[in-house]
């Protein structure tokens, strides 16, 4: 059985994301999407809030599973028996920290783990999830940029947080 594991922050999960993991599954036998929680970031949405966002927008995939972790991305994917990344890149810049990401994660793996880079389908290469919450911040048409889904909750999730700084 292949499996694969595609790590990310998702904050919020786009169209490109979700264009990703179909096309991953149609590749593996198994594909787990996992959020990693980076403390560098500050996120939308907690760790739990995404899973079940994910878990959501990938129901209709069935070997798609979600999950979170926190820690180094190779000891989840061991512990999961995934021995290969999905990574999408959207441009030449992503494709340079892409590459030492997979590097350092062959490394770390001791050379267990490889990585699969997808390009990014061209009508969502513009997308990013900083760039989503930054137009959405604005009051902006998110509507091309996540699914109606993930448009609800992000504008939910930003009435919450004027409300909390009132």
């Amino acid at each position: 059985m292949k499996k694969a594991i595609y790590p990310g922050s998702f904050d919020p999960v786009t169209l490109g994301h979700i264009d990703i993991i179909h096309r991953a599954a149609r590749m593996f036998d198994e594909v787990t999407v996992c959020i990693l929680e980076n403390k560098a970031k500050t996120p939308l949405f907690s760790v739990d809030e995404r899973v079940r966002m994910l878990q959501k927008v990938c129901e209709d995939i069935p070997n798609v599973r979600v999950d979170s972790y926190y820690g180094l991305m190779v000891n989840y994917a061991k512990e999961i028996g995934a021995h290969i990344s999905i990574r999408g890149v959207r441009a030449v810049s992503d494709f340079e920290y892409e590459l030492q990401l997979a590097q350092t994660n062959r490394m770390l793996s001791n050379g267990d783990m490889d990585t699969v880079f997808l390009t990014t389908s061209a009508k969502y290469s513009y997308l990013n999830s900083s760039g989503v919450k930054e137009i959405a911040a604005f009051g902006g048409d998110i509507s091309k940029c996540v699914t109606p889904y993930v448009e609800k909750l992000v504008w939910d999730k930003l009435r919450e947080k004027k409300k909390e700084n009132q």
